[in-house]
């Protein structure tokens, strides 16, 4: 399995790195598109939707604010950039404001799965809403991973993927050394306190050594770091909002088409959880700095 793991990350991560750096924005933000549709299919599933016609529906349902996201900002900005209409540039920055919602979304999960995880993995929604629930998390992190590489350079993003594997890597090897104590063992019983502190560290050592390759100054390090641990903090837990579904129903993996990793949303949850909250924090910091 372990095996498996690496050589499927092996092919995987040059492509990422590749499509970060090489891919212009129109064509990176398609590509994320095709894989939270991916995503989206392995919900359906998930959410016990069998019929073919309502999947393609839901597949519908993310595809058209999609479309409309993609094409409104960039007429916007484009207007923006060559005409003196600061209206214009004020109503696209409502986009910015959109993030709000799915960053208090993660921070609520993770505070009901810390401190009420059976109550979470016991709650029942209606279909409509795991439904209306996978579209907001799947849109929400397709939009904010593509604001991110738009606003905020290749290499920014490629921290942030960095930031999430590093976080990974770290929390299975020193769970699996040092790890004890379950973490959340009524949701996953894998993971542990000592693969997450893992992942805190990893995370801050990450966020220092960009800072220092990047020559930032100090207080813009600190903040970075402060974010960075944050965001796995976030992301650890979107893992753990995956299991919930998972154990609900009944299925320990959400697909097969990662050799070693199971399906795309395995692969994804952390990364779907920490890209709001991650964007939020690099628009804010931004926004500060003189």
């Amino acid at each position: 399995m372990l095996l498996q793991r690496i050589i499927t990350a092996a092919i995987l991560i040059p492509l990422i790195v590749l499509a970060i750096f090489k891919l212009p924005t129109d064509y990176f933000s398609l590509i994320f598109a095709l894989i939270m549709l991916l995503g989206a299919w392995e919900w359906t599933n998930l959410i016990e939707i069998t019929n073919v016609f309502k999947r393609v529906l839901f597949l519908l349902l993310l595809i058209l604010p999609m479309l409309v996201i993609h094409f409104w900002t960039q007429i916007l900005e484009l207007v923006s950039l060559t005409a003196d209409l600061p209206a214009i540039r004020d109503y696209s920055g409502i986009i910015e404001w959109l993030v709000v919602p799915p960053v208090l979304f993660w921070i609520l999960t993770m505070v009901l799965i810390r401190n009420a995880p059976k109550s979470v993995l016991n709650l029942q929604l209606k279909p409509r809403n795991k439904v209306l629930l996978g579209a907001f998390i799947l849109f929400s992190a397709w939009m904010f991973l593509t604001r991110l590489r738009i606003l905020n350079a290749p290499e920014m993003t490629l921290y942030f993927f960095i930031l999430i594997w590093g976080a990974d890597i770290s929390a299975y090897f020193v769970g699996k050394k040092y790890g004890t104590t379950k973490l959340s063992p009524e949701i996953s019983p894998g993971k542990t306190i000592a693969g997450m502190y893992g992942a805190l560290a990893a995370a801050a050592m990450c966020a220092v050594v960009f800072g220092l390759i990047f020559q930032f100054n100090i207080v813009f390090i600190m903040d970075f770091v402060l974010l960075s641990v944050v965001t796995v903090l976030i992301s650890i837990y979107g893992d753990l909002f995956f299991s919930v579904v998972k154990r609900q129903r009944g299925v320990k993996d959400t697909g097969a088409i990662l050799p070693g990793h199971g399906g795309i949303l395995d692969r994804l949850d952390s990364l779907i959880a920490a890209v709001p909250f991650f964007y939020a924090g690099i628009y804010l910091i931004y926004r500060a700095m003189p």
